[in-house]
């Protein structure tokens, strides 16, 4: 990334004040546009623009403000010098903690000890990866020299924000997924980074699902009216909905199904955060199986909150034209004829679901990443890009959805049983010895080809929209 930094701002020697002034002058002039003898924002992305080296407007701003001594939004040639030096040390500092032995070179049995040592597991290959992306003199390992001119320029101030930039930018995969909530720094907090990703994620899900929800509403009445004859497919299924409601109907009850997002999602957020730091001496660095299982109890937490939308949801995609004139009428007509434990009806099979779903999910998907990562990544590709990682986002998904389907048709018929005339309520252990004595194995992946049919242009229409989102509220990624 900054290797045309060697040679031409930096001398190859072994300790920054060998660096002659003349050479940061010289970068600096080529920062400095109107040579003015001052260096603004704009001269900074456009000059690093203009080196090869864009960086993103967070991490322009971040050098900017850092090196800013007199806060007056620019830096002259002393405040960029002494930034340099400060920034140096820091790398430096970060150099020696990933150096166990103490002999001036970082191998990548050292990289792989020191991720182990943060709870981060990456294969001797992986590290080979990161060490090509800096490597300039074709040893496999990395001197001071190399360090130095890879990250002068890389605002990054320590070792784990280090790791950040490698998981994001190089492609090492630290178990993140769509399962577990996003991590955010200190720093992305207080910039108010995190509520605009987290703004981009709930409207590209909301367009996801309102594309997809003639899908998702036929696979809800698979599951509910499709045991009765045994015959309901795909087009019937969407032949007799229009037919009972119009086109319209294909997508009731998505309303509510937009609506908990936002909810859903700041629970998650929230819980996770809470769950992280149970788990975890402060100071500690959360580990994959901490990080997993924060994920997974902030997952049902935010489910315990928003479920009776989830019981209204089915209730409307299953309900006939006129049976409800909207939300809050459903809502109504639950509490009225029922009661308040209707609203949690398939609560049980619902979050037993969330445990193999969510595990499955992340195991398969690493397993796939660090699978193109030890057999496909080269020098100059060592980041999988959108295409890999949406196909390993598919298939995990894919079979996180196989290994939980049975407990989301039970949730689903527990859900809508009182709709369905003539059906006896019954428990979970009920309903799962009914269904496959009456309709056997099959039966519980009934309405399992429409939820697959809408995986793909679920992600992808996420995909698109989520970039796009980014790019209107200047959401940037490190």
């Amino acid at each position: 990334m900054l290797r045309w930094l060697r040679g031409f701002v930096l001398p190859a020697a072994a300790c920054q004040d060998a660096a002659p002034p003349t050479r940061f002058e010289t970068l600096f002039q080529k920062l400095d546009r109107n040579g003015d003898g001052v260096v603004d924002i704009g001269e900074l992305q456009e000059g690093l623009k203009g080196l090869g080296v864009p960086l993103g407007r967070e991490d322009e701003e971040k050098i900017l403000t850092t090196g800013d001594i007199n806060k007056d939004g620019k830096l002259d040639f002393k405040e960029f010098m002494q930034y340099l030096k400060d920034h140096e040390k820091k790398m430096k500092l970060a150099f020696k903690s990933l150096d166990k032995n103490n002999d001036g070179i970082i191998e990548a049995s050292e990289i792989v000890q020191s991720l182990q040592r943060l709870g981060i597991t990456i294969s001797e290959k992986q590290a080979e990866l990161i060490l090509q992306s800096m490597d300039t003199d074709g040893t496999m390992t990395i001197d001071w020299n190399e360090w130095r001119d890879y990250f002068l320029l890389n605002p990054v101030t320590d070792i784990e924000e280090i790791i950040r930039f490698w998981k994001h930018s190089i492609g090492i995969d630290i178990g993140d997924s769509l399962t577990i909530p996003d991590e955010f720094t200190e720093e992305e907090k207080k910039s108010g980074q995190w509520w605009r990703q987290l703004l981009a994620g709930g409207v590209a899900g909301a367009v996801s699902r309102t594309s997809t929800a003639p899908l998702d509403r036929l696979k809800v009445m698979m599951q509910v009216h499709g045991s009765k004859s045994g015959k309901m497919n795909i087009y019937g299924g969407l032949r007799q909905m229009v037919k009972e409601g119009g086109i319209r109907s294909l997508w009731r009850g998505n309303g509510i199904n937009v609506i908990k997002i936002a909810p859903e999602t700041a629970v998650k957020f929230w819980a996770y955060e809470q769950y992280k730091k149970l788990l975890t001496v402060e100071g500690q660095k959360i580990g994959t199986f901490e990080r997993f299982i924060s994920g997974s109890l902030a997952g049902a937490t935010a489910q315990t909150i928003i479920y009776p939308m989830e019981v209204i949801k089915t209730r409307l995609a299953v309900g006939k034209t006129g049976q409800y004139s909207g939300i809050f009428d459903c809502a109504k007509k639950i509490l009225k004829h029922e009661s308040v434990g209707a609203f949690y009806k398939g609560y049980v099979p619902n979050l037993l679901g969330i445990v193999p779903y969510a595990g499955i999910d992340l195991a398969v998907y690493e397993l796939l990443k660090s699978y193109w990562l030890d057999n496909y990544a080269t020098k100059d590709s060592v980041n999988p890009g959108v295409v890999v990682l949406l196909g390993c986002g598919v298939i995990s998904s894919t079979c996180g959805q196989l290994a939980s389907y049975p407990l989301a048709l039970v949730k689903t018929r527990m859900q809508a049983q009182a709709t369905v005339e003539g059906t006896k309520q019954m428990n979970m252990v009920g309903l799962f010895r009914r269904i496959i004595s009456k309709e056997g194995i099959p039966g519980l992946y009934r309405g399992i080809t429409p939820n697959f049919m809408k995986v793909l242009p679920a992600v992808g229409i996420s995909y698109v929209v989520y970039e796009k989102m980014k790019q209107t509220l200047s959401v940037t990624q490190k």
